[in-house]
C-alpha cells in the first residue's frame, strides 16, 4: 500500500533540510511505494525554497499564502496526497522516522483505522519542558470532560490513518489552528472508527505553540466543536444546510463575537 507523508511547515527552514533528508532516507530504505508532501504554511522565510531543492516525484512542495493554521496545511496536504495509507507528521525529527513504520504496523496488526502517538502512554519515552508538560495536562482534561475521549493525548504531531478515515472526516472540519486535533479525533469517533494510541519518543526543547495562550485559544475552539457536535448537531446535517448556516452566521454580530463556535471562515 502506498504511504503519503504530510509535512506541514510554517518558517522551519532551519529544520526543513534535515527533515527531508533524514525522513527520505528511512522511507526509501523501508517502504517500496510512498511520497512525502510538504506543505509551507505562509511562511516568511525560505522554507519552501529549501523544500523545492529535493522536489521529484516522491517528494511534492506545496505553498500557499497568507499563514492559515496548521490544519489548513493538514487539510490543503491530504488533497494532494495519493497514499492508502496517511501520515501527519511535524517538521524537525521530535520523532524519529522508525516510528512510522511502527505505527503503519500497528494500524495492520490491530485493525485500527487511526494510530496516534500519545505522550501519555506508558512505554512513551518523552523529553520535554516542565512548562509544556502541564499545558499538554490541562488540555487534555478539557477535552476529557467536553468529549469523554477514550484517548490520553490528542496533540501528538504524529498521526497514522487509512485513507477512508480522512475521506469521510475532513470535509466536515471547520477548525485550521488550535483544536484541529481535536475536531478530527472527535469526528472520526463519532463516526465510529477505531482509534488506537501508541508510544512515542518525543524529544522537544521548545515550541513556540506551547504557551498558556495557544491552550486559552485552543479550549475556545474545542468549546466551538462541543457546540457543533452536541448541541447544533452541525456535522450531522447534508453538506447544503452546513454550507447554508455558515453563510448564514459569516456576518453577523454573533459570528464576529462568538467564531469559535461557527470555526474557521476562509
Amino acid at each position: 500500500m502506498k504511504l503519503s507523508v504530510i509535512v506541514p511547515a510554517y518558517n522551519e527552514e532551519q529544520a526543513m533540510e534535515r527533515t527531508l533528508v533524514v525522513l527520505s532516507r528511512y522511507l526509501a530504505s523501508n517502504f517500496g511505494d510512498f511520497e512525502i508532501v510538504v506543505v509551507s504554511d505562509g511562511s516568511r522565510d525560505q522554507t519552501f525554497s529549501i523544500a523545492q531543492k529535493f522536489a521529484s516525484d516522491r517528494v511534492k512542495v506545496f505553498e500557499y499564502q497568507p499563514n492559515r493554521g496548521k490544519g489548513r496545511a493538514l487539510k490543503y496536504g491530504f488533497s494532494k496526497a495519493t497514499g492508502e495509507v496517511i501520515v501527519f507528521y511535524d517538521t524537525g525529527i521530535d520523532f524519529p522516522p522508525s516510528q512510522i513504520g511502527d505505527f503503519a504496523g500497528i494500524l495492520k496488526k490491530t485493525g485500527a483505522d487511526l494510530v496516534i502517538g500519545s505522550k501519555r502512554h506508558p512505554q512513551s519515552k518523552i523529553n520535554y519542558p516542565f512548562k509544556r508538560k502541564i499545558i499538554s495536562m490541562l488540555a487534555q482534561i478539557c477535552t476529557r470532560l467536553l468529549f469523554n475521549f477514550n484517548v490520553r493525548d490528542t496533540q501528538v504531531g504524529l498521526k497514522v490513518f487509512n485513507r477512508q478515515v480522512l475521506e469521510e472526516v475532513m470535509p466536515l472540519m471547520l477548525v485550521k489552528r488550535f483544536a484541529f486535533d481535536i475536531e478530527l479525533l472527535a469526528l472520526a469517533r463519532r463516526r465510529g472508527f477505531k482509534i488506537v494510541e501508541a508510544p512515542v519518543e518525543l524529544n522537544l526543547n521548545f515550541s513556540s505553540a506551547g504557551t498558556f495562550a495557544a491552550v486559552r485559544k485552543t479550549l475556545l475552539d474545542a468549546l466551538g466543536i462541543f457546540y457543533r457536535l452536541k448541541i447544533m448537531k452541525f456535522y450531522d446535517r447534508t453538506e447544503a444546510d452546513r454550507q447554508r448556516i455558515l453563510k448564514e452566521r459569516r456576518n453577523t454580530l454573533i459570528d464576529r463575537v462568538f467564531s469559535p463556535l461557527y470555526g474557521d471562515v476562509e
